[in-house]
C-alpha cells in the first residue's frame, strides 16, 4: 500500500478485507466480512451486520462511507451516517428548539425516521403535556390513523394538536396516515 501521508499520528494501516487503506490504528478495529468494512471495537457487540452496510454515501453530506477518513457510526435502526454530521444535525436542529417535534427529528434516523436512542422520559413530557392542553368540544371525539415510525404498527387513535401516542409501543415518534 503506497501511503502519501507522513503523519503516523494518523495510524495508517491497510485493510486486506477492504482492499484499502484506513486510519485510527488496526488494534483499534475489526473487519466484519458480512458487512464488508472495518468497524470500530466500540461497535463490534451492538452492530448489526448489513452486507456492505458502508458502500453508500452519507444521508447528510453525501460523501462516500466507506472511503471517507470520517468516523462512521451504525443507528440503532442498521443505517450508517458520519458520527459528526449526526451530531451537527442534533445540533442545529435542537439549538434554542423547545419544539417537541424537533426534539424527536434530532433523536431519528433521516431516513428511516426510527428514534436513536431511549426516549421514554421525552414521551412522559408529551403525556404531561396533553394530560395539561384540554382538546376543544369539537375535536373531543375525533379520531386519527397513525403509523408508528419505531416500531411499524398502524394505531386508530384520540385526535390530539401535541402528539399522537402508538398504542403498540408508546412512543410519540408516529405520523398520521
Amino acid at each position: 500500500c503506497r501511503l502519501y501521508d507522513d503523519d503516523t499520528s494518523k495510524e495508517q494501516f491497510h485493510c486486506e478485507g477492504c482492499g484499502i487503506c484506513r486510519v485510527g490504528g488496526r488494534e483499534n478495529f475489526f473487519h466484519c466480512f458480512k458487512c464488508g468494512c472495518c468497524i470500530h471495537h466500540d461497535l463490534r457487540l451492538e452492530h448489526k451486520c448489513y452486507e456492505k452496510n458502508l458502500h453508500r454515501n452519507c444521508p447528510i453530506c453525501l460523501e462516500d462511507l466507506f472511503t471517507s477518513t470520517k468516523s462512521p457510526t451504525i443507528l440503532p435502526c442498521g443505517h450508517p451516517i458520519h458520527k459528526s454530521c449526526f451530531l451537527k444535525m442534533n445540533r442545529e436542529l435542537l439549538l434554542n428548539s423547545t419544539d417537541p417535534q424537533m426534539w424527536l427529528r434530532a433523536n431519528a434516523c433521516p431516513l428511516c425516521q426510527k428514534s436513536t436512542r431511549d426516549l421514554t422520559s421525552l414521551w412522559e413530557a408529551i403525556d404531561r403535556e396533553i394530560a395539561a392542553t384540554p382538546m376543544p368540544e369539537e375535536y373531543r371525539d375525533k379520531r386519527v390513523d397513525i403509523l408508528c415510525n419505531d416500531c411499524s404498527a398502524h394505531s386508530n387513535v384520540s385526535f390530539h394538536i401535541l402528539a399522537h401516542k402508538c398504542l403498540a409501543c408508546g412512543s410519540y415518534n408516529t405520523k398520521k396516515t
